[in-house]
């Protein structure tokens, strides 16, 4: 019922910027936590971020505190992923999450999110 779209994914050269976004559509709740998760070729699929509905809780994995920001529009819809400093090890498939429970703290679990975006290839040269 739910559809989510990412869009921003491309190639970047190290130490360059993206900024990720994702639109929901569909059958939307009125409270709802976004997340973002990659996946490398040959990896499991991991926790990148999160934000809850309201904004005041974000999560971050280790290897992007500093680097990433995540933020979101819920007038829009929408929630992004501002990446910077990209490294090469940032390469993945990029994943949008939505989580329709509402939640006070960001979950950083996968199996908490129920809908899913198609991904968006990110890639980074050296």
């Amino acid at each position: 019922q739910v559809q989510l779209v990412e869009f921003g994914g491309g190639l970047v050269q190290a130490g360059g910027s993206l900024r990720l976004s994702c639109s929901a559509s569909g059958r939307t709740f009125g409270t709802y936590a976004m997340g973002w998760f990659r996946q490398a070729p040959g990896k499991e699929r991991e926790f990148v971020a999160a934000i809850t509905w309201s904004g005041r809780s974000t999560s971050y994995a280790d290897s992007v505190k500093g680097r990433f920001t995540i933020s979101r529009d819920n007038a829009k819809n929408t929630v992004y992923l501002q990446m910077n400093s990209l490294k090469p090890e940032d390469t993945a498939v990029y994943y949008c999450a939505a989580d329709p429970t509402f939640q006070i703290v960001a979950r950083t679990q996968e199996k908490e999110y129920d809908y899913w975006g198609q991904g968006t290839q990110v890639t980074v040269s050296s």
